[in-house]
């Protein structure tokens, strides 16, 4: 599978631009600021149908615009196949595959997998549960359109639930009778959730593990430990003993909303204990696995998106990322860098099919270049 080409139209610090792209690998090479990160997003919403860096659909129309177009044909199981995502001003966003439009969203999830592996990846071991949770099931949703169906049914009845909670607060009274039906769905899609995730987990880990030892050379013993209220076999008579404390706090306390993914070093919490080149480790591990788990799962290699990494990594890591490449482990890739010389070098290890773009100040052309004797 592999994106043939990309139009993009009022697209953050886009006006109007069409490129087409090597199957293999692409390079969008220019300083900093100058859009080339904008480029792999763009890419990133046309599998997803949302921006990796902007939760804001209009934040992505260029300023002054009042629409946003994105345009792209992908090559996937010898068939064609077109995406187009339009965001207009006052209405309703939609996605198009191969001109039909999707009535949810969510249908179109997983048809073209992505990862990217991005500067600000280390937010996943220092920032909150809530961004390792959207990590996993991220990557959940591109493989497993039941999970993904259940997740979004969980988090509607979790906001009900809360409305609510926050009316009997303010209005000091409690009316159990309208809380048990979205008690009874948080507690039996919640178990299912908890269910795909921990065997989820449960696969995910040896992958990881061999990603880092190839990165660390095995210097020390990192860990996933996945925790749950989920775990405790009396966890609906604790969800039902919880309501107190849900009135009081206004919000739901307990459920698979608070599940979360610890990550140790040698028994530690890294955040705490890892230094930067752990922690940078430790994160291209857990991408690398993402991309294995999604290869095996959807039969496709996904695309592959590297934004200025290579200004972030030590010449151990560039290798083994530079090794995966060579052994065909990836299918498409995209790299940013605002070094030009230092990617030329790298890919000159690769002699593969490749498509070098320059870009400045929104605008996007093409350099020759030859693939290597």
């Amino acid at each position: 599978m592999y994106l043939e080409n990309l139009h993009l139209y009022s697209f953050k610090n886009y006006s109007e631009e069409t490129l087409d792209f090597s199957p293999f690998i692409n390079c969008f090479l220019g300083p900093n600021g100058s859009g080339k990160t904008s480029l792999l997003d763009a890419i990133y919403y046309l599998s997803l149908t949302k921006s990796a860096l902007n939760p804001i659909d209009n934040q992505c129309v260029k300023h002054g615009e009042t629409q946003m177009v994105l345009r792209g044909d992908f090559a996937k199981d010898s068939k064609n196949f077109q995406v187009i995502c339009h965001v207009q001003n006052g209405q309703k966003k939609t996605v198009k595959l191969n001109k039909k439009p999707y009535s949810k969203l969510s249908e179109h999830i997983g048809k073209f997998p992505v990862v990217m592996i991005a500067p600000n990846d280390t937010e996943i071991i220092r920032d909150g549960s809530e961004i390792r949770r959207k990590f996993f099931d991220g990557m959940l949703a591109q493989y497993d359109q039941p999970y993904l169906d259940i997740l979004i049914k969980y988090q509607h009845a979790l906001k009900q639930r809360n409305s609510l909670l926050k009316s009997f607060a303010e209005q000091n009274r409690v009316d159990k009778d309208q809380l048990e039906p979205w008690d009874s769905r948080i507690l039996n899609w919640g178990a299912l959730l908890y269910e795909t995730r921990k065997e989820m987990v449960h696969q995910f880990i040896p992958l990881f593990e061999e990603h880092y030892n190839q990165l660390s050379d095995k210097k020390e013993k990192m860990e996933i430990v996945f925790q749950s209220d989920w775990h405790d076999e009396k966890h609906t008579q604790l969800f039902k003993d919880n309501l107190r404390k849900d009135l009081l706090l206004k919000r739901t306390m307990m459920g698979s909303h608070r599940d979360d993914y610890e990550f140790l070093i040698d028994g530690h919490p890294i955040r705490k204990f890892g230094s930067q080149g752990q922690q940078k480790s430790f994160v291209i591990a857990l991408k690398l696995a993402q991309f294995d788990v999604l290869r095996e799962k959807t039969g496709v290699k996904p695309i592959l998106l590297l934004d200025d990494i290579f200004d972030k990594l030590d010449d151990m890591r560039i290798a083994r990322v530079i090794k995966l490449a060579s052994e065909d482990t990836f299918g498409q890739i995209f790299i940013t860098d605002a070094r030009p010389e230092r990617t030329l070098a790298i890919i000159d290890q690769l002699p593969k099919e490749r498509s070098i773009f320059l870009v400045e100040s929104g605008r996007v052309n093409v350099v020759p270049d030859t693939i290597p004797e």
